[in-house]
C-alpha cells in the first residue's frame, strides 16, 4: 500500500495557463520508495476556461465550486484528500526539484514537527529569480517563532506560506484555512505555529510566481482598512489558539 502526499491548488480562469507549468514541476518530483503524489486542482468559480489546461493525467482530478476565493477552494479540495500530508501549489506557481521529497523527510523524521516550509524564490516575468533577506535558520521552528515574527515586521511572516507543506489531520483539526478575501494562507500558517512545532529548509523549495494578473498585486490586496481588517483577525485567532494550551501532538507541552 502506497503512502499518498496530497497537493492541493485552487484555480480561477486568468491563472489556469501557469498549470502547465505546475504539473511540469510536480512530474520532476522524486519521492521516497514506497510514496506517491495526487493533485487535487479546485477551481473557484464554474467557467468553462480552466478545465482545457488540466493535464490528462490519472494522478490529477479536477472540481468546480462556487466562487469564494482561494482558501475556500483549497479547503473543499480537502473533501479528495486521502493523503496524510498536504501540500499546497498555487496554480501560478512551481516546485523546485526535491521540493516534496524535502518536506516528507522533515515530517516523518520528527514526530513532533507538524508543519514545513522552505525557502522561496520570486519568478519575474523574464525568467529571472530574485532571493529576499531574512530566512530563518535551516531546521526547526519553535511555537511561537512566526506569530513574534510577523507582529514585529509589518505582519511579514519569516517563511512564506505558499511552500507550506502540513499533517492533514491537523490541517483539518484548525479548519482548514481562514475565510478571508486574503491572507487566508498567512492565518492558517499562524494558526499552525500556534500549536505545532513547524520546519524550515533553508533549500529552495518553490518558485513564487509574479505577474499583474496575480491576486496579491490587486489594489484591493493593499487596501489599508481591509488588511488592518485582515490582520486583526489573523493574530487574535493566532493568540487565542495559544492561549488555550491546546499543543500538537496532543500531550506536549
Amino acid at each position: 500500500m502506497r503512502r499518498r502526499v496530497i497537493v492541493v491548488t485552487a484555480v480561477h480562469a486568468p491563472s489556469a495557463p501557469f498549470l502547465a507549468d505546475a504539473y511540469d514541476s510536480l512530474r520532476r518530483q522524486e519521492l521516497p520508495e514506497g510514496w506517491e503524489w495526487r493533485w487535487l486542482i479546485q477551481e473557484d468559480g464554474t467557467s468553462d476556461r480552466v478545465a482545457p489546461h488540466v493535464p490528462d493525467d490519472e494522478r490529477v482530478s479536477f472540481r468546480q465550486g462556487r466562487p469564494g476565493g482561494p482558501g475556500v477552494a483549497r479547503t473543499m479540495a480537502l473533501a479528495r484528500a486521502d493523503g496524510e500530508y498536504v501540500k499546497i501549489l498555487d496554480a501560478d506557481d512551481q516546485l523546485t526539484p526535491g521540493a516534496l521529497a524535502r518536506d516528507l523527510a522533515a515530517l516523518e523524521g520528527d514526530r513532533t514537527i507538524g508543519w514545513a516550509t522552505s525557502r522561496a524564490l520570486d519568478l519575474l516575468p523574464d525568467g529571472s529569480t530574485a532571493g529576499f533577506p531574512g530566512d530563518p535558520e535551516h531546521g526547526p521552528i519553535e511555537r511561537g517563532t512566526v506569530l513574534g515574527h510577523w507582529a514585529r515586521h509589518d505582519y511579514r511572516a519569516p517563511v512564506h506560506p505558499a511552500t507550506l507543506c502540513v499533517r492533514r489531520d491537523l490541517l483539518l483539526a484548525l479548519g482548514g484555512w481562514m475565510a478571508l478575501p486574503a491572507s487566508e494562507d498567512t492565518g492558517l500558517l499562524l494558526a499552525l505555529d500556534a500549536v505545532a512545532r513547524g520546519w524550515f529548509s533553508s533549500e529552495v523549495g518553490l518558485l513564487y510566481r509574479k505577474w499583474e494578473g496575480q491576486a496579491t498585486g490587486q489594489s484591493a490586496h493593499v487596501d489599508t482598512g481591509e488588511r488592518a481588517a485582515r490582520m486583526a483577525v489573523v493574530e487574535a485567532r493566532a493568540r487565542a489558539l495559544a492561549g488555550f494550551h491546546w499543543r500538537f501532538p496532543p500531550g506536549t507541552g
